[in-house]
């Protein structure tokens, strides 16, 4: 362990999506983070589930009460615990914040969930694209007489949820230090989707944001602010808000004294800007506007799949990827100069290391042979 985090104790309860994404960040910035699985599914896993990397696994039955006591001796010895469940599921389980609390008064206890621990919907499933959905986020990424395109999990799951649960959690962890007191961590993903489209709410605020689909600045309405079909069948970026970017695209793609593009910022005239660009853009291969605008001030960049991205020299020269156990993932981020995270192993097999971790945080032998005999281990 040599990352920021190292020393900090977390129990992770299993679940799919934000919560092990936000337990391999946690786990990759050096914490000792200790996955809570169920034990019906002892031997799954696999090395190619990237956000279950670098902890270890403790498979307990949660039906059994030695299995809770277990959870709650662990709890007792950590600094974080958190769960993705329904609000109400970890109460029905006896594991709920206020016993936590009980038992350890320094705990921070996070809650991840699609749409909070409160609210009409509080109990209604869902997923990424529902979340989304009612924040105005998804609307915002489609084109005109299209459907909105769903952002993959970025927004919701990721960005929204595990992300904003590991700045909670850091915050509330931080506090705790200070005033002795653990609390809750209450991370809904439509809470911070809605949070993540800040930007956007106030500039619809300040009249500079429609909600006339794809008419924007930042939506694909404008022609500098988008990405487009080259000769060979692939895409690439262009980006040039700023004046003096824009002047080196026209530059480049020998438009500086086509009058349709002196004006920058006439909307009117940005549908025919589009067409001219869509057009020439058209006449060339990626590799070929590459050549072109890569190494300038365009805001330029080619449109890649997964496996190219792992190729490009600047991803290979920042060592952006990396491979464990042969399975090419991205590396932890964001990077620390003195204290380097790192990924601390492969994701682990359900029940790995049930023995070794249950020893590690400070159970006997007796206390382990005891839980194997009553079948909570």
């Amino acid at each position: 362990m040599s990352g920021p985090l190292t020393g900090v104790k977390i129990i992770e309860f299993q679940g799919i999506g934000p919560g092990p994404f936000c337990g391999m960040m946690l786990s990759d910035m050096g914490a000792d983070v200790i996955r809570i699985d169920r034990k019906a599914r002892n031997g799954g896993g696999s090395k190619f589930e990237i956000g279950g990397r670098g902890r270890r696994s403790v498979s307990l039955d949660l039906k059994k009460p030695e299995a809770i006591e277990t959870c709650l001796k662990l709890i007792e010895k950590a600094d974080i615990v958190f769960e993705g469940f329904r609000p109400g599921v970890m109460e029905r389980l006896g594991l709920g914040p206020d016993v936590c609390l009980k038992r350890n008064k320094r705990i921070v206890y996070g809650r991840m969930t699609g749409w909070g621990q409160d609210g009409p919907y509080a109990q209604m499933a869902g997923h990424d694209i529902n979340y989304i959905a009612i924040t105005g986020a998804l609307r915002s990424c489609a084109r005109p007489g299209e459907k909105p395109v769903h952002p993959l999990n970025l927004v919701g799951d990721f960005g929204g949820g595990a992300l904003y649960l590991v700045v909670g959690l850091l915050a509330a962890l931080h506090e705790a230090k200070v005033s002795g007191q653990g609390q809750v961590v209450d991370c809904s993903m439509a809470d911070g989707s809605a949070s993540l489209m800040s930007m956007f709410f106030g500039m619809s605020a300040a009249g500079m944001w429609s909600d006339e689909i794809g008419t924007n600045l930042l939506d694909g309405g404008a022609p500098f602010y988008d990405s487009y079909l080259c000769s060979n069948g692939e895409y690439i970026s262009i980006g040039s808000i700023e004046p003096q970017f824009y002047a080196e695209l026209l530059e480049k793609m020998g438009l500086t004294d086509d009058p349709d593009f002196k004006k920058q910022m006439d909307r009117s005239k940005w549908p025919v800007m589009k067409q001219k660009l869509v057009d020439l853009f058209k006449t060339k291969t990626r590799d070929q506007w590459n050549t072109i605008m890569e190494y300038t001030d365009i805001c330029f960049g080619p449109v890649l799949g997964l496996k190219e991205a792992l190729k490009h020299p600047h991803n290979v020269a920042r060592k952006t990827f990396i491979e464990v156990e042969g399975v090419p993932q991205p590396a932890p981020a964001p990077r620390f100069s003195r204290t380097v995270s790192k990924v601390q192993g492969p994701p682990p097999v359900i029940g790995q290391h049930t023995e070794a971790a249950l020893k590690d945080w400070g159970f006997s032998a007796t206390d382990v042979d005891a839980l194997r005999k009553a079948e909570a281990i």
